[in-house]
């Protein structure tokens, strides 16, 4: 009797080890075969790289990856599936309910949902999910099932449910899929956990307006966003973290310490920046000039405005147009303009006003450019996402061998600054264009190539561990992205350095070589801030508005017990303004006990309280924030400590 050879798969794990296994094999079985403890873990799994469901079966030889909690794709996995019970336990209390989609974000999930006339309030998010945990306690298999494009269209029509049959209309045929969870099912590619019995601890957080897609056109859903966690433990910690930032929000801080405002009447995601906000912004500016000017920089200036055919010939009006403003017209027919949405055309533009040889390069521009983005209102938040924004940009022009030492320097450049503000958890990001989808970049496929590949050289050769992400490239170009991780875990994406072969290719950028013949430049932006008001909104949440002293708005008050005292007040604030310190004299008919506490409010760092004895002894009595009563000090001693404290900070 013959027995049918049995097909075998060959299965690399990431230490590097192969085993064999059976064909069909899932990876929840190859967990299992491992050890129970780690089946009981594992929420997806990575093959080839790509995230799929763990009890999909495997047909060929396949690189693995068991994913648990403690991976990203993990918890992606796990924050989707959440999404999906979210949506079962409104199918179950609010029939009837319309659904749009239902991701996993950063930290959690979300899921867009019409409820007709319905409004939510905070107690239907307690019954919400109060659902969801019952649900989850019934620990329903997620199933997926492969379904043809009409059977699809039918289901949903059948349903009622318009959002799906939209984006079913954009799926091809053999290429759809439906989950099933208990008695829900939803239009999804996956992948999912495999029950629901791994989801321990539920919390929705917050209810907000969505437009369909995106769309200020398309009707405005309700987004219900959500957390879960695998234990209870984690979900307390996660409450107690969000707790934090609420008092860390920079919205918060920055009203408290009076730095910026915003006004309906001059238009949402417009910050005013006012007097002690603009103190801040100057510090850092200068902060960084006096650095550029050291490290061979020339600054320039550009208007706000520019013609459109300056960003036709840059492609950011092919490529960034639905993201700018609608251009400006003139009285003269046919001519239109732009607000700037960037200042890099601008550049090129100064870089062509003389002829450049290779002894003059590199050549570095550094401007604190002014730039306006349409971002959609609903996505405008405080100083992290506006329309009106100021880059720390430089442009570097170069010759195709500075590339990688050029690069390397701004990446001394960016750390430097990073150290200065005590943002020392940091990771680096190489952003790469989306190989699936080339017609949103610019350029050939040869100097994508070069640039991505010197972005990792330089990186490598400054010994930066890196990560690598597809689809986070700007239109022209590869970059090395600098995420920032603030005192409370969150992550930032703040400096930004990219290579870029392909505008001086647009704007037919040259110098002339050693050899008397012309050749193309290679240009790099770069932005160790990036964005001044976001780095500032993430500066303030990260130090909780008790800034450094060499950057704080108001570094000393001045604190006179009585009017009295008002003229040797103002002696104290001359003698420190001479020093280029900001100062502030708080002359108010108030006890000084008032004084202090409104002053520590502000988080001023040093209060120098003023009365009879340090009047008449030339002293001053020194309280620091957070710290309390210093003891009385000559007003020249104080003088020469304040100094020494600021040059050694800054």
């Amino acid at each position: 009797m013959e027995h049918s050879a049995i097909n075998m798969i060959k299965v690399t794990f990431p230490d590097g080890a192969v085993r064999e296994y059976e064909s069909g094999v899932s990876a929840l079985d190859i967990a299992k075969s491992i050890s129970e403890g780690l089946a009981r873990k594992v929420l997806a799994a990575e093959v080839d790289g790509k995230v799929i469901d763990s009890f999909r079966p495997l047909t060929q030889d396949v690189h693995l990856k068991l994913l648990t909690w403690d991976d990203n794709g993990g918890k992606s996995t796990f924050w989707h599936s959440s999404a999906h019970l979210l949506a079962e336990a409104l199918e179950a209390l609010y029939p009837g309910t319309k659904f749009g989609i239902g991701p996993a974000i950063e930290k959690g999930f979300y899921y867009d949902i019409d409820l007709g006339d319905r409004q939510l309030s905070d107690s239907d998010l307690v019954a919400l999910e109060k659902k969801m945990k019952e649900l989850a306690l019934q620990k329903e298999v997620y199933t997926r099932k492969d379904v043809s494009k009409a059977d699809a269209i039918e289901y949903f029509k059948e349903k009622g449910d318009q959002y799906k049959l939209e984006l079913i209309d954009g799926l091809e045929d053999g290429h759809i899929t439906f989950y099933t969870q208990g008695h829900f099912t939803d239009l999804c590619r996956g992948p999912h956990i495999p029950n629901t019995g791994f989801i321990k601890a539920i919390k929705l957080t917050n209810i907000a307006g969505a437009y369909w897609r995106g769309n200020e056109k398309n009707k405005m859903l309700t987004r219900i966003y959500g957390v879960t966690f695998p234990s209870q433990k984690e979900l307390d910690e996660y409450v107690t973290m969000i707790e934090e930032a609420k008092k860390r929000d920079h919205r918060k801080i920055g009203k408290e310490l009076e730095l910026f405002t915003f006004s309906e009447k001059v238009g949402p995601g417009l910050p005013l920046w006012l007097p002690k906000g603009t103190l801040l912004r100057n510090k850092l500016q200068d902060f960084l000039q006096k650095e550029l000017i050291a490290r061979g920089y020339q600054p320039v200036m550009t208007p706000h405005i520019g013609s459109k055919q300056l960003y036709v010939t840059s492609g950011h009006w092919a490529k960034y147009g639905q993201d700018s403003f609608r251009p400006i017209t003139t009285p003269q027919e046919g001519e239109e303009y732009m607000l700037k949405p960037m200042n890099c055309p601008h550049h090129c533009e100064i870089y062509k006003s003389s002829p450049r040889s290779y002894k003059d390069l590199p050549l570095r521009f550094s401007e604190f450019g002014t730039v306006y983005r349409y971002e959609q209102s609903g996505e405008l938040h405080g100083l992290t996402r506006v329309r009106s924004f100021t880059q720390d940009d430089a442009h570097i022009f170069v010759t195709p061998d500075q590339v990688l030492e050029e690069f390397e320097r701004n990446i001394d450049l960016v750390t430097f600054v990073f150290k200065a503000l005590n943002f020392e958890n940091f990771t680096a990001q190489v952003s790469l264009r989306d190989p699936n989808n080339k017609t949103k970049y610019i350029g050939s496929d040869e100097n994508w190539d070069i640039a991505e590949n010197a972005i990792r050289d330089a990186a490598k050769a400054k010994g930066l561990p890196f990560i690598e992400e597809e689809g986070e490239a700007a239109f022209y170009g590869p970059k090395l992205d600098f995420m920032v991780k603030d005192a409370i875990g969150r992550s930032w994406q703040l400096g930004t350095i990219q290579v870029d072969y392909n505008l001086p290719e647009r704007f037919e950028l040259e110098y002339v070589d050693s050899d008397n013949t012309k050749k193309r430049p290679v240009m790099i932006h770069r932005a160790p801030f990036g964005s001044i008001e976001r780095f500032i909104a993430v500066l303030l949440e990260n130090c909780a508005g008790n800034l450094p002293l060499w950057l704080a708005p108001i570094q000393v008050a001045i604190l006179p017990i009585s009017d009295k005292f008002n003229d040797y007040a103002k002696e104290v604030a001359i003698a420190l303004r001479l020093l280029d310190i900001t100062v502030n004299v708080d002359e108010r008919n108030e006890k000084i006990g008032r004084k202090i506490r409104d002053t520590e409010v502000k988080k001023v760092p040093y209060m120098l309280v003023i009365g009879e004895k340090e009047a008449n002894e030339k002293a001053v009595s020194i309280r620091r924030h957070g710290q309390g009563d210093l003891g009385t000090q000559p007003l020249d001693t104080f003088i020469s400590n304040i100094t020494k404290e600021i040059a050694e900070k800054k």
